[in-house]
């Protein structure tokens, strides 16, 4: 796995968050932003296997699978 950057959630991702992650990060800080209560969420990027996983502290992920689709998910136990 190799490190990628923290940034934190509602503000602008760092250029090296790919462009296919992008709107699907929007979309879950627009859910889970939404009835977040307590302190600020943190985005956290890094790479397995070469592709791109961001996990929002909240309690989800947005990633791209094998075939290159993104999916934004809560984790999974």
């Amino acid at each position: 796995m190799q490190l990628g950057t923290r940034w934190p959630a509602g503000s602008e991702a760092p250029a090296s968050v790919p462009a296919a992650l992008r709107p699907a990060i929007a979309e879950v800080e627009a859910r889970a932003l939404r009835q977040a209560q307590g302190p600020r969420s943190w985005w956290t990027l890094t790479w397995l296997e070469g592709r791109p996983i961001a996990e929002l502290d909240a309690g989800w992920e947005v990633f791209q699978d094998a075939s290159g689709e993104v999916i934004a998910r809560p984790f999974q136990d």
